[in-house]
């Protein structure tokens, strides 16, 4: 595995990914709207907090390599700035991070992304395994239950262990591992909402306007102006080979999805 995974670097110039910005801005800013992830904050211990927005991400304002390719960054800054950063400001080794995903505006519709989440699952599974410490769900609604069953059992057991479906927006129990600033937004009221659109560019850690992703933005931008006298910066996704699922794979995990949720559906309405 170890191989495999220097071998992807290697070929994919993984290395040089934080010296390729996506441009031009409108483009990256597009990405980022619509590919929602950020750092909120950091737990008692240090970890860094990522706050993912699964129910309100669209993936619909690029091609699915402009969507690896800021996945992949975000993975690299993480490694090589925020972890090495948490370390030496805790005087300890601190070397995965806390994730909290919202599954606010979760819909039937998400089944037509299941090819990229698939494929960025497995970039993650692959070449950055043991980087998360515990996945924490919030804002549920009754569909993630028929999503959850059929994904649990593909996921191995180690990181099913470190799933935990919170009530509500979860913000109680967060608030046993974290500050209240650093509580993702959308975690801040008790109550479902909107993680795509509540609170300003400064507090809604997806935006590009956060510090985090300025942050970020300006590394990737600082170092391609270091490579920019031998190497002109070029407008286009960085290219990193990926292996796409089976397009019957892919049909039959949506089928199956949804036929779990039909189900959940039925008993549903026979409670009632």
């Amino acid at each position: 595995m170890l191989l495999d995974c220097l071998n992807w670097r290697v070929q994919n110039e993984i290395d040089k990914i934080l010296s390729k910005p996506i441009i031009p801005l409108d483009l990256y800013r597009g990405v980022r709207d619509s590919q929602l992830i950020g750092l909120s904050g950091y737990s008692r211990e240090g970890l860094p907090v990522f706050a993912i927005g699964v129910g309100h991400s669209t993936f619909d304002k690029a091609s699915v390599h402009y969507y690896v390719q800021s996945h992949i960054q975000i993975n690299e800054y993480r490694d090589r700035i925020i972890l090495p950063s948490a370390s030496k400001k805790h005087g300890r080794p601190i070397t995965t991070c806390v994730k909290v995903l919202d599954m606010t505006g979760l819909k039937l519709s998400a089944l037509n992304q299941i090819k990229l989440l698939t494929i960025i699952s497995s970039i993650d599974d692959l070449n950055y395994p043991e980087k998360t410490n515990t996945y924490y769900i919030v804002n549920a609604p009754y569909i993630f239950s028929g999503c959850w069953k059929v994904v649990k059992p593909l996921l191995q057991e180690r990181t099913r262990k470190k799933v935990q479906v919170l009530q509500g927006c979860g913000r109680d129990e967060l608030l046993k591992i974290m500050d209240y600033a650093s509580l993702p937004h959308f975690c801040r009221k008790e109550g479902s909402g909107s993680s795509k659109h509540s609170g300003s560019g400064s507090e809604n850690c997806y935006s590009l306007d956060h510090s985090f992703h300025q942050e970020l933005y300006d590394y990737i931008k600082e170092q391609s102006r270091k490579i920019e006298a031998m190497e002109p910066i070029k407008q286009g996704s960085f290219h990193v080979e990926f292996r796409e699922p089976a397009a019957e794979e892919e049909a039959d995990i949506a089928k199956t999805i949804e036929s779990e949720i039909h189900k959940f559906e039925n008993n549903h309405a026979n409670v009632d």
